[in-house]
């Protein structure tokens, strides 16, 4: 591939992501300029325009979005053939700073941070556990792990695990004593278990789907707790219903500790994911992390 080609291929995948060529610029490290040279050229090379541009916004024509489909993942996978040669060489060295939820620790990192440090004993992580939905560029941090909606879509966002639910599960006795809800609006009539948002100071709402729609319910919870796993163990005393991601609830559920409830109504699934603001100014340790992680996600049997 030639030079000039790679860097309008380059250069027009970071301006379709960022839709700004200066933005895009300060990404690549070059004059934005040089950025909308290298584009100019690919589209001339190419014979078609790939951006509508205006004096306020940059978008793609359909020429473009066409491009970036084939593009995209070219590029995703020269930059992850980088990151593999260079593991068989001088490993990277350096500091990687995560912000994580406590959920997204307990479901994902636990024992990925082990097993990756093992695997770059140069690279210290530093992780900081925080349910507030934060800037990483402004507090500072390279990458963030959280579910797929929270992300900011100026973010890389890539997923590091399999698709999963929420459901609502509670002990038999409990459903025994107040009786099974058959519509997730009965959830009033019967004590629930809810997490505690504590950067809005008030509690989750229920996620839910009927007929396609997608819908809310703020339960009225007798305990409320900004940690997933003590709401869980209340639900095993029989103290509520409880909203849980199915991999923390099936193995009580298994059990018969627990039981599920409102299943026809539950939301689709979500996923967690890693995110970062470029993944061409991206650092070696953080290339490093981010490939590690999706190489996890590779493994059969793995989230």
């Amino acid at each position: 591939m030639q030079r000039d080609l790679l860097d309008g291929v380059v250069a027009f995948t970071t301006v379709a992501r960022r839709r700004s060529f200066t933005v895009a610029a300060a990404d690549l490290g070059v004059t934005p300029a040089a950025v909308s040279h290298a584009v100019k050229q690919l589209e001339a090379r190419l014979g078609v325009v790939l951006f509508a541009r205006t004096t306020r916004e940059v978008g793609l024509t359909e020429a473009g979005r066409r491009y970036l489909q084939g593009a995209q993942p070219a590029v995703e996978a020269m930059e992850a053939a980088t990151v593999s040669a260079r593991s068989l060489g001088e490993g990277p060295a350096g500091t990687v700073r995560l912000t994580t939820s406590r959920l997204a620790l307990r479901m994902l990192l636990a024992p990925v941070i082990t097993d990756f440090s093992r695997a770059y004993p140069d690279v210290r992580l530093e992780v900081v556990v925080d349910d507030a939905s934060i800037s990483i560029i402004e507090e500072g941090f390279d990458v963030g792990v959280r579910m797929g909606e929270m992300i900011a879509p100026d973010m890389v966002a890539v997923r590091v695990s399999q698709p999963f639910r929420f459901c609502v599960v509670g002990a038999p006795a409990l459903l025994q004593r107040w009786g099974r809800p058959e519509h997730p609006r009965d959830l009033k009539a019967i004590p629930c278990l809810n997490v505690l948002q504590t950067t809005r100071r008030n509690n989750y709402r229920w996620e839910f789907e009927e007929d396609g729609r997608e819908f809310e319910v703020a339960v009225d919870s007798a305990i409320s707790v900004n940690d997933f796993d003590f709401l869980l163990k209340s639900a095993i005393d029989g103290l509520g219903l409880t909203y849980q991601p199915e991999p923390l609830a099936m193995p009580h559920v298994m059990t018969g500790r627990l039981e599920r409830v409102l299943d026809p109504y539950l939301a689709g699934p979500t996923a967690w994911h890693l995110y970062y603001p470029s993944r061409l100014g991206a650092s070696a340790p953080l290339r490093a992390f981010v490939e590690f992680m999706r190489g996890r996600l590779r493994v059969p049997g793995r989230a």
